[in-house]
């Protein structure tokens, strides 16, 4: 019956998983989980092999197979992986009174810690061997490419709690399973519409805000700091003589450094602060609720980054960057986004007039470096 209805909702999702899988750049989370989980659950381990088999022949059947980006030897090892960590979960539920969970009805807290510690094992098994598998491919991937990010886990264990829900349909009211179907399938759509805004508001390249969406961010910390009398501060900053690497090692390879460039100016600045990509190898920070010197001591961290980052590209090692920053305050420098910009911009140009690798705010006519 789980077979039945995972086709069902496959059928159902067939375009809206086409599309997410060819929209997609990193690991990603499918709906299969639901119904494979409920299977571990319910089902004896020869049992449940046997029907992530069938779910992922189908699937590889009517919506993978013609895709690029899905070859066989990935559906395989995907399929390798969840095998193992449904088998994985057979010596959990053993703990549990040696029976699945939900035979006994009456209010047993022991068969919730089996089945929360079966979404544990679970996850982590497959997660594991999905990193694994990733990092021997790729080497120099970093961790949020081999582990899908926050967003992504979040869903996985989302779908185990649904798949954990549906093994309890399962074994008390079987004939209500096809109920689950449309929440599962409109969830899936839900995931589609999120994927293309994220395509809308990021770069393709790095990952980072394009410059609408971070102008649109920047409009309403105006907005805010307006109301509040607040400070803010912008940060434009420029790889220094960028084009080099290009001429040396190539443009994939130089796409790669942007890649790291913009990860690094992430994980320097503050978690609320917003990174965008100006365009070409400029790259502009939102820096909310922030005084001038604190402006600039964030600008010299970043530069200080930029400076020791290492980039490996399958063989190739870059190093040796450094960047120009221009710094601008909120309202000593402006009261418009576009204004703010301007100053920047232009304490960028006495930076790099200037000796490059330093940053310049044109509020105390100075510069660090």
């Amino acid at each position: 019956m789980l077979l039945a209805i995972g086709a069902i909702q496959a059928e159902l999702s067939r375009r809206t998983e086409r599309l997410r899988r060819y929209l997609a750049s990193s690991v990603n989370a499918d709906m299969t989980s639901v119904w494979i989980f409920a299977g571990a659950l319910e089902l004896p381990s020869p049992l449940a092999v046997l029907l992530t088999v069938a779910i992922y022949l189908h699937l590889w059947g009517r919506v993978w197979r013609q895709q690029l980006t899905r070859p066989a030897h990935r559906t395989v090892f995907s399929a390798s992986t969840v095998i193992l960590a449904c088998l994985a979960v057979g010596p959990v539920l053993g703990l549990v009174d040696g029976e699945t969970p939900f035979v006994d009805t009456s209010p047993n807290l022991r068969g919730l810690a089996g089945v929360c510690l079966a979404i544990l094992v679970f996850t982590a098994t497959n997660s594991a061997l999905v990193m694994i598998g990733l990092k021997l491919r790729n080497p120099d991937s970093g961790l949020a490419e081999v582990t899908g990010g926050w967003d992504n886990n979040i869903l996985e264990l989302a779908t185990l709690c649904l798949g954990g829900m549906t093994a309890v349909v399962l074994a008390l009211r079987p004939y209500l399973l096809p109920l689950i179907v449309l929440p599962i399938v409109m969830l899936h759509r839900s995931l589609l519409m999120r994927q293309f805004q994220e395509m809308a508001t990021r770069d393709q390249k790095t990952g980072v805000l394009n410059s609408v969406a971070w102008h649109d961010t920047a409009v309403k910390e105006l907005d805010r700091a307006t109301r509040q009398l607040s400070s803010f501060g912008v940060l434009m900053i420029d790889i220094d003589h960028f084009k080099r690497v290009n001429d040396t090692h190539g443009h994939l390879v130089g796409d790669t450094v942007l890649k790291h460039v913009a990860g690094t100016l992430e994980n320097t600045v503050r978690k609320h602060d917003s990174v965008g990509r100006f365009g070409g190898e400029e790259f502009v920070v939102l820096l909310p609720a922030t005084t001038h010197t604190e402006v600039v001591m964030i600008a010299e961290r970043v530069r200080r980054a930029i400076t020791a980052l290492v980039v490996r590209d399958h063989g190739t090692a870059v190093s040796g960057l450094s960047a120009s920053i221009g710094v601008a305050v909120y309202p000593n420098c402006g009261v418009l986004v576009d204004r703010l910009l301007v100053s920047a911009d232009n304490a960028l140009y006495v930076a790099k007039q200037t000796g490059r690798n330093r940053v310049v705010s044109l509020i105390e006519s100075g510069d660090t470096g």
